[in-house]
């Protein structure tokens, strides 16, 4: 995901065509996989493109979409990658304890005592939650889980997210998985 401007949330991207008509796969962002079509036409982070929704259905983890004016196989294709975004005040504003990704992004990550960590650098989810993506100042980036016992706290205002690591979460040392013996007779 590229950075966007903080007065639009990124809702889905665009993957590669489906058939000859001008269908597209689509990967929403957010809950329910068809939001991205409940609020007008999507635009493109800089805004000079903006696509409107025809159809959509989903199809296990993706929605195959079809956009306006989109009507062939090289259209449909000439769109994959695109990030597609929506102005801010057409969407709701979060709950408690809810949040947009873009706005964690660029938060300072810090334990409970204060101490820097580093900054989110992404939001991710590969199927199993949320996870905070966090760039120290050196060395690896690593992921957080974005839950209650990981992240107990998030002060946009402050722009730090507080974060609760388990004992050696950040150790280089090998880890023990308990097979050491495995293999040997």
């Amino acid at each position: 995901m590229t950075g966007a401007p903080q007065d639009k949330i990124l809702m889905a991207v665009v993957g590669a065509a489906h058939g000859i008509r001008g269908e597209v796969r689509v990967k929403p962002y957010g809950d329910d996989p068809l939001s991205f079509t409940d609020y007008g036409p999507l635009e493109t982070a800089d805004g000079t493109r903006r696509l409107t929704v025809a159809t959509a259905r989903v199809q296990k983890t993706v929605v195959i979409t079809k956009f306006k004016g989109i009507n062939d196989r090289n259209a449909a294709e000439a769109l994959n990658g695109l990030e597609l975004y929506v102005p801010r005040d057409r969407l709701p504003e979060p709950d408690e304890d809810e949040f947009y990704h873009t706005d964690l992004i660029g938060l300072t990550a810090v334990t409970d005592s204060g101490e820097p960590l580093g900054r989110v650098v992404t939001v991710q989810n590969f199927g199993a939650g949320d996870l905070l993506e966090i760039r120290p100042s050196s060395g690896k980036s690593y992921f957080l889980p974005f839950t209650q016992a990981f992240v107990p706290s998030v002060d946009l205002d402050g722009g730090t997210v507080t974060c609760v690591l388990p004992p050696d979460y950040l150790s280089d040392s090998a880890r023990d998985d308990g097979d050491e013996d495995a293999g040997a007779d």
